[in-house]
């Protein structure tokens, strides 16, 4: 897991320009906190950060592998679950290894198959090859988007790296953002390719993008595709467990301190059991960490989304599968620190809107930071399985629209609405979603005799699958990329996701109720507390001070009303926010005074500039 960044312009010599380089590479010292390289050769330059999690002393970069055409040289993010069978495999076609790293073999494995071999490859990874045989960078990217990967065309070549802010450190890249991107920031949809900054985008999830001489090329190695299920009920859910056991066990695989992020809830819950009686066998314990606030569990309040707190179902857990578990329990003024703000938008290059969501999610991460390397996260389950409330209401399953945004401000309250009159006007959400939406199932591919019904439902898997995980991988990986934490994504494995997508949603809803598959297939690992329990998504704080904390913080912002803010906010409407009385701070208020704050300290540390066209 690292950070990767790189330069090519075929029209110079890149060896005048190692400064340049040097600043790309810095900007992903979070990410990587333990090693630093760069290479340049001619029209090629690649810049690494490491945080080492396999061979710890091997596996440094960028990695070379010298041919009698020509030097391939590669940066790499990320983690190849297999690479063991791949190494066994190179090693009977000839190939000697002087590591034990996995960069190694993904390096090897490009020598023997070239682009193919993203094809062979089980994990989450970004990574680039600059090819000197042919004078060619490769650029590649995990099926499912786990690892980010952004690239910005040149006159001559191309710019790239992890995170927008490596690019964004080379002179030929602009830091400005047109209303396209502004769309992206208030949508709550991720548009595959789309990075927001004008000119960049993104290396799409499984594809291979080729640049030289004669331009850029692009080639999907992987999508999601409709296929037949002949399997039935009982065989379902055997196979889920079957693949579970494996993948857990792959990515339980680390040179470093691991351990397992854990809510209570059924992904968790089932991924942390899995890992805990993995690791028994020889003699381990996991490791288990949750995030909590000050005074929530006793002072609780249920709402249409969250029926119970977490706390007492991450105790049950920890209890029946031994784990080693510690609360990370957070205050109001930890959670509305500007500086931990700032923080989290630095990380993600994007003021997203989260709120306490992102400031409780970078917290947790920098608190388990101090114990463990590696974290293995229930992420994507919600996506994979059906988890969440839109795939049981029939409102969302009607609407010809993404169905989490049919009662999204409902729910978290709408945050476009601190936009002044004219920038609304001009960014048209409605038109922009309802565009987004035709273009996003037009790519969905109907089973022949499958009846409306379950066709509507892979309309809503497919959309889950494509636009809305996607968004949340990104998250969780800034965050914990910006402590030097990996986090692990099991659910995320494409062999589970594709087998589970292709199961019809009467056997993903076989008894009524959320992820069926899921939980029949670890029943027999989980507390009946957990298993009975309905599904709750990530904790939001209930306390008022919180609230409270973001007037305050308003109240500082609008005493500048020269700041750029306030060209895309209506301040009226904020000053009005923070005039009222804490009880009367609706869920939608206080999502616009997040998003407000957020924007400010993105103009602040990126002075973007921005485009309503």
């Amino acid at each position: 897991m690292c950070g990767i960044t790189g330069w090519v312009s075929f029209d110079r010599d890149l060896r005048s320009a190692s400064e340049t380089l040097d600043a790309m590479t810095e900007t992903m010292s979070c990410r990587g906190p333990d090693d630093r390289g760069t290479w340049i050769s001619g029209p090629a330059a690649l810049g690494h950060r490491r945080l080492a999690i396999i061979d710890l002393p091997g596996g440094r970069q960028p990695m070379t592998l010298d041919t009698p055409q020509g030097t391939l040289a590669l940066v790499y993010s990320g983690e190849t679950y297999n690479f063991t069978e791949l190494r066994r495999e190179l090693t009977g076609r000839g190939h000697r290894f002087i590591t034990d790293s996995d960069t190694e073999v993904v390096l090897h494995g490009y020598h023997e198959w070239g682009e193919a071999v993203a094809e062979r490859l089980n994990g989450m990874y970004a990574f680039a090859i600059w090819d000197g045989r042919t004078d060619t960078l490769v650029m590649i990217r995990d099926r499912m988007g786990i690892k980010p990967f952004y690239y910005y065309p040149t006159p001559d070549g191309v710019l790239f790296g992890s995170e927008p802010k490596a690019i964004l450190a080379n002179p030929l890249a602009r830091a400005r953002v047109r209303l396209d991107g502004l769309r992206e920031l208030f949508a709550f949809v991720k548009t595959p390719g789309h990075a927001v900054w004008d000119g960049m985008r993104e290396v799409e999830p499984g594809t291979v993008l080729t640049l030289n001489r004669d331009g850029l090329r692009r080639q999907v190695y992987w999508s999601l595709e409709t296929r037949p299920h002949t399997d039935d009920r009982d065989t379902s859910v055997a196979r889920v467990r079957t693949l579970l056991d494996d993948i857990v066990r792959r990515q339980l695989v680390a040179d470093v301190p691991r351990c397992t992020l854990l809510s209570g809830g059924l992904d968790s819950s089932a991924m942390t059991a899995l890992a805990a009686r993995q690791l028994a066998e020889t003699g381990e314990r996991v490791r288990s960490f949750s995030v909590d606030f000050l005074g929530h569990t006793e002072n609780f309040v249920a709402d249409e989304l969250r029926a119970t707190p977490d706390t007492p179902f991450v105790h049950d857990v920890a209890r029946a599968s031994g784990t080693e578990h510690q609360d990370i329990v957070l205050d109001s003024h930890a959670l509305a620190d500007p500086d931990v703000r700032a923080r989290m938008i630095r990380a993600r290059d994007l003021p997203m809107g989260f709120g306490d969501l992102d400031s409780s999610l970078y917290l947790l991460f920098r608190a388990i930071r101090k114990h463990s390397t590696v974290a293995l996260s229930g992420e994507s389950a919600d996506e994979v399985f059906g988890g969440y409330l839109q795939f049981f209401d029939e409102e969302a399953r009607q609407a010809e629209m993404f169905p989490w945004l049919v009662r999204i401000a409902d729910h978290f309250g709408d945050d476009s609405d601190v936009l002044r009159t004219d920038v609304s006007t001009a960014v048209n959400l409605p038109d922009f979603l309802r565009e987004s939406y035709a273009t996003a199932v037009a790519d969905i591919e109907r089973l022949s005799g499958e009846s409306d019904f379950e066709y509507r439902m892979r309309k809503i898997c497919y959309l889950h699958l494509t636009r809305f995980v996607r968004i949340l991988l990104d998250r969780k990986d800034r965050a914990s990329m910006a402590v030097g934490l990996e986090v692990r994504v099991p659910f995320c494995d494409h062999r589970l996701v594709e087998y589970v997508y292709n199961t019809p949603w009467s056997l993903k809803s076989f008894d009524g109720r959320e992820k069926s598959l899921l939980r029949e297939a670890t029943a027999d690992l989980l507390p009946k507390s957990v298993y009975d329990r309905v599904k709750s998504p990530y904790p939001s704080t209930q306390d008022p001070k919180y609230a409270i904390a973001l007037q305050e913080h308003a109240k500082d912002l609008l005493a500048n009303p020269s700041h750029r803010v306030f060209e895309l906010v209506d301040a009226d409407r904020v000053r009005h926010v923070t005039e009222r009385d804490t009880p009367q701070i609706t869920q939608a208020s206080r999502r616009g005074l997040e998003r407000t704050l957020d924007l400010a300290i993105w103009l602040d540390l990126y002075n973007p500039e921005i485009t309503l066209t």
